[in-house]
């Protein structure tokens, strides 16, 4: 029993390893840029096959990086639903998206690397469902969804779904950069991840109350 413990042990701190090396490599490079051999070699271990072993496939890897992070954000998204209550401020629920991963890499410390490896799984056609995937397996996100639509203006569907995919992207992509510049030691906009969540708040609000225009 006590042999048996320890090997569940050390797989599971191999598996850790392999992640947090993987989850490093894919945000800095690419997913497709690196190779299991290199992340075998970040995480110290020797048998080159290891990724492999333990993980299956690249996609198998990328799907396990982002269940890694799914329980924190889904906990903070349900504080932060569980706060606002059945709010008809758009900002309330707006912030219920925006703030889970902040506040997550916040806990985290520096440096992160999760909001710069969404980023570069989202723009990879053969990967990027996998985080949509993921993403719609919360619980609480359809709850975000549903509030967030109950507060938005009366807009043309086009309207609407083009509105969605800007503040998705907003929220990807400045997290991202954002991130970069931490691990960089670069100057930010903000000083900490909730004043850069609060300045998303404001952009994303101000992007869906904006007026429509110009359309034929």
């Amino acid at each position: 029993m006590a042999g048996r413990t320890v090997r569940a042990e050390q797989v599971s701190a191999t598996r850790e390893l392999i992640l947090t090396a993987a989850e490093r490599l894919f945000a800095e490079r690419g997913v497709y840029a690196v190779s299991n051999r290199q992340v075998s070699e970040a995480a110290g271990q020797g048998n080159n096959a290891a990724v492999g072993y333990h993980f299956g496939t690249k996609a198998d890897l990328v799907r396990a990086i982002a269940r890694k992070h799914a329980g924190e954000i889904e906990r903070i998204r349900g504080r932060l639903l569980a706060e606002i209550g059945d709010s008809d401020d758009i900002r309330d629920w707006v912030a219920c998206l925006v703030r889970p991963v902040p506040e997550h890499l916040a806990d985290l410390g520096s440096p992160t690397w999760y909001a710069r490896f969404c980023a570069q799984v989202m723009t990879d056609p053969a990967l990027h469902e996998i985080i949509v995937e993921e993403s719609l397996s919360s619980a609480s996100l359809p709850q975000v969804i549903e509030g967030l639509n109950r507060c938005l203006p009366d807009l043309p569907a086009e309207v609407s779904a083009e509105r969605g995919i800007m503040a998705r992207e907003l929220i990807l992509h400045i997290s991202a950069e954002r991130e970069r510049a931490l691990a960089e030691n670069s100057p930010t906009p903000r000083a900490t991840w909730h004043d850069a969540a609060t300045g998303l708040i404001e952009a994303i609000v101000g992007l869906w109350l904006a007026p429509v225009t110009g359309r034929s």
